[in-house]
């Protein structure tokens, strides 16, 4: 299963998955996408496998990864102070990779819906997810219906 996650600015979300799905799964493989070096960096000292930085390495992993984890910007074209280009969005929102987006109500969105939670929660419902979908107790991926 290939687990691609992809984060810009600092990678401060990115990170933060990282470091718990390493905890959770030490064996896990996890590809880190950064849209700047800073956010690729910052992911690979969290344990991540691989890592690759810019807007190709975001289309090629959107086609073939499983799972895509990340802020909900990175299926809107110019989110992320403008790191996310209309060509990793569409790439992104393409896949037909199971999706796990890391709500934000900033940079001029907002989310309808969206519990005002810390960061450090949504990085635990990522995680609940993925635990999810590797156990395989429930049926992968389309079929996943989000926890309550």
């Amino acid at each position: 299963m290939k687990i691609t996650i992809i984060d810009g600015q600092g990678g401060k979300m990115g990170k933060a998955v990282i470091e718990q799905l390493k905890k959770a799964h030490p064996d896990i493989k996890l590809y880190a996408i950064g849209t700047n070096t800073i956010a690729t960096s910052a992911m690979l000292k969290a344990g991540a496998d691989y890592g690759a930085t810019g807007e190709n390495p975001c289309i090629v992993h959107a086609r073939d990864s499983d799972i895509i984890i990340g802020p909900i910007g990175i299926v809107l074209a110019d989110a992320l102070l403008g790191e996310i280009t209309p060509a990793i969005a569409t790439a992104i929102g393409a896949s037909k990779a199971y999706k796990i987006l890391i709500p934000a109500n900033r940079c001029n969105h907002y989310i309808a819906g969206c519990v005002n939670a810390s960061l450090g929660e949504y990085i635990r419902m990522v995680c609940e997810k993925v635990d999810i979908i590797l156990s395989g107790s429930a049926p992968y991926p389309r079929h996943l219906t989000p926890p309550a």
